[in-house]
């Protein structure tokens, strides 16, 4: 998981967030005597300025100002051994909790999200959502433990902070913030839909909100792949393809700028690229195009008849030699192994998509999956929701993004009747939670927090990419389904020489 902040408009804003003197109720160390119901607390600590040191012994954190440490064990079933960690400002506090997101299937503290946090003033916490170490084989014959993971680590990690921060400054945090990126994404989707109150504002990055979906899209991609060499893409393959797609479908915005603005609508078919004879030198060969057309597919979940998408044009920067990213093949093996089938000896070679993958819905029971569409109660304590997401993405599909706000408006009756509250803001270019070949540097944090608390609605957001620690082009973030479109003057790698509008149908 990659958190992305930067973005020069977003830390303009930052810098007039007021910051406050903590005038601690209790010690630090005092904190070791709360008790609180099902949480026992084995660290509270005062960690000086750069002291910080995390398990791994990284020097990453010396800058990190003087802060409260606290480790506390959640316990909130028989089978519950969720570890959570809670930081607060010694000093400059903006009176504020920013609670961070995991990835794949966590196992850990997000100590270097928490250190982002902390430096610009917040409390902070993040939990390991129940278990130790990535992977899902904790997953059998523990039902509590997948509940942890699927939601309520989270939500306890966030009730149990805000008392801890309350106990120790004497006053409760003034605004509460979400902000993950891929199962941090996930995460921040399964707060907004079942507890509203927990947060003020929400950033949903790359969000696997349809996790058994992109589960059952990874595997079936593997299991063509897994025996079939002949029929894998290098890198040299890909480099390739994704060259051929951005010269097929660049332009379709109207504007040459070696970015895809609206992938969905690229129509582009791989076997332009077969092979004609003998020479592989800047070909695919039949399997290859066959491959190719197989990570592009999209397939149907035959429960709820919704469409799961597969990988868009663009995305190819991003695929390896067996489709998807390494960590979707792994997440989805293990979701199939541990929690499907309870089989670490599973047989990918067994995997048929209709059958397994309507069985791993059925099993989720909307544990993990993040798709309610009823963001009502969020919407109606005041509630703000900023999702993001690359239209790169080689890990977590774009389209997953779109169908949800596209199934959010439906359900709430009307993209009137959600703007107000939740505004999608799609990035071409971005691969998964950042990097990629488009501006994909900026700080939601800084335009969530004038939403929540200034009332000044995202109509775009600053974005900028760097070649080198170079900004080399910025360009607006729009909310979704507006783009950016080009004035007509100007460089066209100045954010000032372009507007958001609703694109004109191809």
């Amino acid at each position: 998981m990659r958190i992305v902040v930067g973005g020069l408009c977003g830390v303009v804003l930052a810098m007039v967030v007021p910051l406050k003197t903590v005038h601690a109720a209790s010690s630090c160390a005092d904190l070791a005597k709360l008790a609180l119901p099902n949480v026992k607390i084995t660290r509270a600590e005062a960690v000086e300025a750069g002291a910080f040191r995390p398990p791994d012994q990284s020097n990453a954190f010396r800058s990190l100002p003087a802060f409260c440490r606290v480790a506390v064990t959640l316990t909130p079933s028989s089978d519950s051994d969720i570890k959570v960690e809670v930081w607060i400002p010694a000093g400059n506090w903006n009176g504020k909790l920013q609670a961070v997101g995991n990835g794949a299937f966590n196992g850990n503290i997000a100590y270097a999200a928490m250190s982002n946090a902390l430096a610009r003033g917040y409390a902070v916490s993040s939990t390991d959502t129940g278990h130790t170490g990535g992977g899902a084989s904790w997953a059998p014959g523990h039902a509590e433990k997948v509940v942890d993971f699927g939601w309520r680590a989270v939500h306890e990690m966030t009730v149990v902070s805000k008392k801890i921060i309350a106990s120790h400054t004497g006053s409760a945090p003034t605004f509460s913030y979400w902000n993950g990126c891929s199962a941090g994404g996930r995460q921040a989707m399964k707060e907004a839909q079942r507890f509203p109150d927990d947060f003020d504002g929400i950033i949903a990055g790359a969000p696997g909100l349809d996790w058994t979906g992109r589960a059952a899209q990874a595997v079936r991609v593997a299991k063509t792949l897994e025996h079939n060499e002949a029929a894998r893409l290098s890198s040299a393959d890909a480099q390739g393809l994704h060259r051929a797609v951005v010269a097929a479908c660049d332009a379709g915005d109207g504007l040459k700028d070696g970015l895809i603005s609206d992938p969905k609508s690229c129509r582009f078919d791989p076997g332009v690229l077969q092979c004609k004879g003998s020479d592989r030198s800047s070909c695919l060969t039949p399997a290859q195009v066959e491959t190719a057309r197989l990570i592009y597919s999209s397939g149907t979940s035959s429960p709820t008849k919704r469409e799961i998408s597969g990988l868009l044009p663009g995305s190819e920067l991003g695929w390896t030699d067996m489709g998807w990213t390494a960590s979707a093949r792994a997440t989805g093996l293990d979701q199939f192994r541990f929690l499907v089938f309870n089989d670490p000896a599973w047989d990918i070679q067994t995997f048929n998509f209709d059958r397994d993958l309507a069985r791993a819905e059925q099993a989720d029971r909307d544990t993990i999956n993040a798709l309610d569409p009823n963001l009502k109660p969020f919407f109606g304590h005041g509630g703000k929701l900023i999702q993001f997401h690359g239209w790169s993405d080689p890990q977590i599909s774009p389209s997953n993004s779109t169908q949800y706000y596209a199934s959010v408006v439906d359900a709430l009756g009307g993209a009137d009747k959600v703007h107000g509250s939740y505004r999608l803001f799609m990035a071409p270019g971005m691969g998964h939670c950042g990097g990629g070949e488009g501006p994909n540097a900026f700080d939601m944090v800084a335009a969530l927090e004038q939403w929540v608390e200034h009332g000044k609605a995202p109509d775009q957001i600053l974005a900028s990419h760097s070649t080198n620690g170079v900004v080399d082009r910025t360009r607006p973030l729009c909310p979704y389904p507006q783009v950016a479109s080009y004035k007509g003057t100007g460089s066209i790698d100045d954010a000032a020489n372009f507007v958001c509008r609703t694109a004109t149908p191809r």
